[in-house]
């Protein structure tokens, strides 16, 4: 071994020791004696890299790759963040950046869509949760590293970038040429469904996003003039975001009890958020919509108001990221985002690499409406027939729904949804009887 390895090892091992003083916890040697006969061999192939790669590196960029390895060899989402990458997750918190809007993972080594953000420039292209992007521009993803892409994908607004991604059900890639955005991020979108029934789209999770979903609530029952008799809640690829608002989004649903819960290693890591008394719907029924791109903070609200039975979930499986990160700043500049916990909801149930199991499963399907057949003959269309007595002098076309069209409209460009205020109203019906 080198003169330099010898200093490297002598180094790492004092770092080491010095760190579990700081920290007042065992040494090493007292605890588990030190992996020394790794740290030569780390030490020599540092050495060896050095010496004989066909360009020179220097001594920041082969450690700046060896701490990004041993972060990203742990799990898909603990990640070392450079000055860069610090900066663009400072900016992805604040609700406005540059880039395409999708939250992505990894899945064997190729960079998998977890959600496209709503109103964003991949979301109106056409990529959809679950397609698994095979190549940014001309270069092939596998395993560059989920750090290496977003740098890609991310950019100068106005400049355009091509994903090729695979989509389950079909036969080739499908190629889509991308411009680039500010992504100004609206994390509530609201409206009525039907009157008293309501609809609120959560797209993620940021800090005001609870308290602009009661704003939204409160607008809808103005709207309504008066209480609504239901809510449908949108969490259809939701990628998730800040746990405070997962936890407060819960709250407003709920009039006590526990909402979720963390686990890990440390004793740090052990939270648990309760719910204070208030429901913003006064009990009224409430469904929520998942799929495969609710991720995260979007299924501790769905765990926590499906253990207490305050909202039927519809829809598919959720993602399933179950884990807990936490930003560790290293300096003003650098930090590194470390899962140090796992999520439980109310009834003690993971929900990593689980995801929650809706109460009423939906297929992903499309519907289109049947028209009328001609040789569809009712009693009113019969020549002569007898008149109702409650309609006497009108036509026998007074039964014809005036909200066809509106009907007819959510039916076929959201299944899910239609089925989801059919619910509603069913819910509605059966509790006034």
């Amino acid at each position: 071994m080198n003169k330099w390895a010898a200093q490297l090892i002598f180094w790492m091992v004092l770092s080491l020791l010095s760190l579990s003083v700081v920290q007042g916890k065992e040494t090493p040697a007292e605890k588990k004696a030190l992996p020394l006969k790794e740290l030569r061999i780390f030490a020599e192939i540092f050495g060896r890299v050095q010496q004989d790669y066909v360009e020179p590196v220097t001594d920041r960029e082969l450690l700046d790759h060896a701490i990004r390895g041993m972060l990203e060899g742990l799990d898909p989402h603990s990640a070392y963040l450079d000055e860069t990458h610090f900066k663009e997750l400072q900016e992805g918190t604040s609700g406005e950046f540059g880039g395409l809007g999708i939250e992505v993972g990894v899945e064997d080594g190729f960079i998998k869509v977890i959600a496209p953000i709503d109103d964003t420039p991949a979301q109106k292209a056409g990529i959809k949760a679950g397609d698994l992007i095979i190549r940014l521009n001309e270069r092939p993803v596998k395993d560059i590293g989920l750090s290496e892409a977003i740098k890609i994908m991310r950019g100068k607004p106005g400049t355009s970038i091509t994903l090729t991604v695979q989509r389950e059900g079909e036969h080739k890639p499908l190629v889509f040429n991308i411009v680039r955005a500010v992504i100004k991020q609206a994390s509530v979108k609201a409206r009525m469904l039907a009157p008293g029934f309501g609809y609120v789209r959560l797209a993620q999770f940021q800090a005001p996003t609870a308290e602009d979903m009661l704003a939204a609530i409160r607008k809808l029952e103005k709207q309504n003039k008066g209480p609504l008799k239901g809510l449908v809640l949108d969490l259809r690829n939701n990628p998730g975001g800040v746990l405070q608002g997962a936890v407060a989004v819960s709250d407003a649903f709920l009039e006590d009890g526990l909402v979720v819960y963390t686990q890990g290693r440390a004793e740090s890591s052990a939270l648990k958020f309760h719910a204070r008394p208030g429901d913003v719907l006064n009990g009224a029924p409430l469904v929520v919509l998942v799929n495969e791109g609710s991720a995260s903070a979007s299924e501790i609200v769905a765990g926590a108001l499906q253990d207490h039975k305050r909202a039927v979930i519809m829809g598919r499986t959720t993602f399933g990221k179950g884990s807990v990160q936490t930003i560790i700043p290293i300096s003003s500049k650098i930090a590194i985002k470390l899962t140090t916990a796992r999520y439980y909801t109310p009834n003690g149930r993971s929900i990593q690499a689980e995801g929650i199991q809706p109460d009423i499963e939906l297929s992903k399907v499309k519907l289109k409406e049947i028209k009328k057949s001609l040789l569809q003959v009712k009693e009113a269309d019969l020549a002569d027939h007898l008149a109702n007595p409650k309609n006497a002098g009108k036509s026998g076309k007074g039964h014809t729904n005036t909200n066809g069209k509106k009907k007819k409209k959510l039916l076929e460009e959201d299944y899910e949804l239609n089925e989801a205020l059919n619910l509603l109203k069913g819910i509605t019906l059966f509790s006034k009887r």
